[in-house]
């Protein structure tokens, strides 16, 4: 990776992928947005503009484009799950190089696409917990206190030059530690406000039984599948956040957009279906989110 700015393509600047190619773009680092026509040509003409307490309110210069067309150092793919395969048509795996491949996506799943379509060795499993929203074409809104990455891959000189930007970054060698430990605690928290209606701090104050039993099950399937995770560490991470949080499920469902249903609870109904671990509490939860996008599709 060069020692001087990065060249980083940001597949999917909604959200997380707008908040973190803003950051690098402020900071003089070359950042190329990936998105159709219409999200390009706004993006070009008025740039990505960013709300936040944490990092200011700021608009930030970007190149954007409907299809990579030059190397890059590293391509983070921030695309929602249900749009992934598309959207992947946008980074021909022969420009890619030595560019890292950099996955922050929701669930599981996504890892074995990404390795099929690149080269294994280049596609570093990552997660990044904050809340951060897209609210219009080029307009990203971040709420959280909190916008931190787990890289399961050496990638020193990254990481340096993503906290440089205000990123939190944390380098760890245990993929499946790094993947488990985001999916424990967004299964919950997305299923059970997606399910209700509500923010982080009703769900846990007015449900907290049945949070309780969820993250009991989580717990018993990632340890199965190898995490070292508990529920006391998944309890105290959900008392902790700020009451007022609402999942990006939440969010689709109330905007009729496609859920990451099977990327989220399907992947822990998999995961405990592989492993003999049963999932009662998580299955009917899952099944009743379906089942009201369904209603109000109909």
């Amino acid at each position: 990776m060069s020692t001087t700015n990065l060249r980083v393509a940001v597949l999917g600047p909604g959200g997380v992928g707008g908040l973190i190619g803003a950051l690098l773009a402020r900071a003089g680092h070359r950042a190329i947005c990936l998105a159709g026509e219409r999200t390009a040509a706004t993006l070009r003409r008025d740039g990505l503009r960013v709300e936040s307490a944490k990092y200011g309110n700021f608009t930030a210069e970007v190149a954007a484009d409907t299809r990579l067309r030059e190397p890059v150092d590293v391509v983070f793919v921030t695309v929602k799950q249900t749009a992934l395969d598309e959207a992947l048509e946008r980074v021909p795996a022969d420009l890619l190089g030595d560019a890292s491949v950099l996955p922050l996506l929701n669930g599981l799943d996504h890892l074995a696409v990404l390795r099929r379509r690149y080269p294994s060795a280049r596609v570093v499993a990552g997660t990044i917990r904050v809340e951060a929203t897209r609210t219009a074409p080029g307009r990203i809104l971040h709420t959280s206190p909190f916008a931190h990455l787990e890289l399961a891959a050496p990638l020193d000189g990254l990481a340096d030059r993503l906290r440089d930007v205000g990123l939190g970054v944390t380098l760890r060698t245990d993929e499946t530690a790094v993947m488990w430990d985001k999916l424990a605690f967004l299964a919950p928290f997305a299923l059970l406000t997606t399910r209700y209606r509500a923010d982080l701090g009703s769900v846990r104050s007015e449900r907290r039984p049945e949070l309780l039993a969820v993250l009991d099950e989580i717990t018993a399937v990632a340890r199965a599948a190898g995490a070292p995770v508990t529920t006391e560490n998944l309890l105290s991470f959900f008392d902790g956040a700020p009451q007022s949080m609402r999942s990006s499920m939440q969010r689709d469902a109330e905007a009729g957009r496609p859920l990451e249903l099977d990327a989220i609870g399907g992947a822990v109904l998999r995961a405990g279906a592989a492993h003999g671990v049963e999932t009662p509490a998580t299955a009917r939860l899952v099944a009743d989110v379906a089942r009201a996008a369904d209603e109000a599709a109909a």
